[in-house]
């Protein structure tokens, strides 16, 4: 009998016994229904705010409300157990040590706070710091005519005789094409265009200009020979007379002079300059040509004058070598030129043809019709002139740049004159 009252308990027991509680635990808290056997609570319900007795609650505790998330220990309980006071459970609160105890897990006291620099030292960024500045080249800065007439004015304007002289004023009057045209003089900067002007034109230099502790002792030694008079400025001097921002420490003054083309050979190749504007790119034709033996280049109205300090700097100073005339009408030049026997020919995006094509008696003498960057060749030359030809490349580009083009046809055309001999 005591048997099957035991088997009856056990069932009971089991049957009563609340979802994932062990039968030990049960023991250990019985569950008192009997003193609610006419009440039976769902799993997770909880006593509400009125069946607290506020005498059962300790200081700071407040009322449970339905609805509010249960502390840990709370979920604890529901599941069947006192369990000892867990720190490392608890809810964290500001100052307390992280769950586990990383910082032992380091191998180093939390105290110690380095920071973690393995990340950076395989090579990757750090991120919210500042970049490393990087370094550039130092671009060449060109200062425009409308500057250098201002730093003119401001200058002669000064009455200061002891760092503005008469004779300095006089000299960086050279620096605009007003003044160099008033003076009939030029300057040439640099160490090359020095040197070329001493080596092929002594006759046309007058003077060079350094700054103390210059030591190109060869190109001294050289001005020495030609018996070239040799002046010293101060720093502050030659960077007024320089057209750059960067100077070479010496700089020469030179007579405006060109010579004439040779129109009555029996073959030559000339350029007619319309409008180009761009010093540098007058100063690559200058050296185009003579790289490729032109007999000399007739620059039309609107072009920059040869003279300039930035056309002399991109020719090297080989401009002179190069016969030309300068401030020419071009209607009238193209006239001419027809009478002396050239060919006129214009560079045209629609041309049918390229120089090769053209009849070999016509290229004999012949004169190239090159345009302004922007522009081109004016419309109406391009009527006037007797051929029209097209430099053939790909359709993805639609023109080339007036050196480029002239440099490709000065080359072909040199080619041409060494068939024609």
């Amino acid at each position: 009998m005591s048997e099957e009252n035991n088997e009856k308990r056990t069932v009971r027991s089991t049957l009563n016994r609340k979802f994932g509680v062990s039968e030990a635990t049960d023991r250990r808290n019985p569950r008192r229904d009997d003193d609610n056997r006419g009440e039976r609570k769902s799993f997770g319900d909880r006593p509400s705010f009125r069946d607290e007795r506020r005498g059962d609650r300790k200081f700071g505790d407040r009322p449970r409300r339905d609805g509010d998330r249960p502390f840990r220990g709370d979920r604890d309980d529901r599941r069947g157990g006192d369990r000892p006071f867990d720190r490392e459970r608890r809810p964290r609160r500001f100052g307390d040590k992280p769950f586990g105890n990383r910082s032992e897990r380091r191998g180093h006291d939390r105290d110690d706070r380095r920071p973690r620099r393995e990340f950076a030292q395989a090579g990757a960024p750090i991120y919210r710091q500042r970049p490393e500045e990087q370094q550039t080249e130092a671009v060449e800065e060109v200062l425009d005519e409308a500057a250098l007439e201002a730093r003119v004015a401001q200058v002669e304007s000064s009455e200061d005789v002891v760092s503005n002289p008469p004779w300095f004023k006089k000299l960086l009057a050279l620096t605009t094409e007003k003044g160099r045209e008033r003076e009939g003089r030029f300057l040439g900067e640099g160490v090359h265009v020095v040197e070329e002007l001493v080596k092929h034109h002594r006759e046309l230099v007058s003077s060079v200009y350094m700054v103390e502790g210059f030591n190109d002792e060869a190109l001294i030694e050289a001005i020495n020979e030609a018996e070239i008079k040799i002046s010293v400025l101060s720093e502050a001097q030659m960077k007024q007379l320089a057209s750059t921002v960067t100077t070479q420490g010496i700089i020469a003054v030179a007579r405006i002079a060109s010579t004439k083309p040779v129109y009555e050979s029996s073959r030559s190749v000339l350029t007619l300059v319309d409008a180009v504007q761009d010093p540098g790119n007058l100063g690559t034709l200058f050296r185009t040509s003579l790289g490729f033996g032109s007999d000399g280049m007739i620059l039309g109205r609107g072009t920059v004058s040869p003279f300039n300090p930035k056309v002399v700097r991109g020719s090297s100073g080989t401009f002179l070598r190069v016969p030309f005339e300068f401030d020419v009408d071009l209607i009238d030049q193209i006239n001419f030129l027809r009478s002396k026997g050239y060919t006129i020919i214009a560079t045209d995006l629609h041309g049918k043809q390229s120089l090769r094509e053209i009849p070999k008696h016509k290229l004999r003498k012949m004169a190239f019709l090159v345009g302004n960057e922007g522009a081109g060749t004016n419309p109406y030359f391009i009527e006037l002139a007797d051929e029209t030809v097209k430099i053939p490349m790909s359709s993805d580009l639609e023109s080339l740049n007036v050196s480029v083009a002239h440099g490709i046809l000065s080359y072909e055309a040199a080619q041409i004159q060494d068939e024609l001999k």
